[in-house]
């Protein structure tokens, strides 16, 4: 009886161990959530909207103009910021009388809750680089204001395709 007793309790501890590393496994190279602590992305997402991170696509598939991307913050990368990509390598990011315009091109943004204030620019973003802006642009703290103003593709860490909390407005995010 006490042998039968040994071997339940390490089964169990061998299942258990063994889920732990599969979850640990999927949340460092696959899905991560998160909770979202500002407002920089509001109307998109809002303060405290629980979002799922795809970090394994951008193996698979290049960072595109529009995505909702998580990184860490170029000035602190203990930071972790999540803000949509605006520019890519190469492009040149201005923004005149609250329009933002990529390659001189108007860039219609319907995600947008407001007009922006003010003119910027204009930027070349590098190559190997992104242009990064919230879509609560009159109150985001993104590419415009930082020291570093690109985000370099290693400190991208994924993007965010799934709000999985509140109930009443869970869905893709776009």
């Amino acid at each position: 009886m006490r042998h039968d007793l040994k071997r339940e309790i390490l089964d169990w501890i061998k299942s258990i161990a063994f889920a732990l590393i599969i979850a640990f496994a999927i949340r460092t190279y696959i899905f991560e959530p998160m909770i979202v602590p500002t407002g920089s992305m509001i109307p998109t997402i809002q303060v405290g909207d629980r979002i799922l991170v795809n970090k394994y696509i951008y193996r698979f598939e290049p960072v595109k103009r529009g995505d909702i991307v998580v990184f860490k913050y170029p000035d602190d990368t203990r930071q972790t910021f999540v803000k949509r990509v605006i520019g890519l390598g190469g492009d040149e990011i201005e923004i005149k009388d609250g329009k933002l315009y990529v390659n001189g091109n108007l860039l219609l943004e319907p995600y947008l809750k407001e007009p922006m204030i003010g003119d910027f620019g204009p930027y070349k973003v590098p190559e190997g680089h992104y242009f990064m802006m919230g879509d609560n642009r009159n109150n985001s703290k993104d590419s415009r204001f930082w020291e570093n103003m690109y985000v370099p593709k290693k400190l991208i860490m994924g993007k965010a395709v799934y709000r999985i909390w509140p109930p009443g407005r869970i869905g893709r995010l776009e």
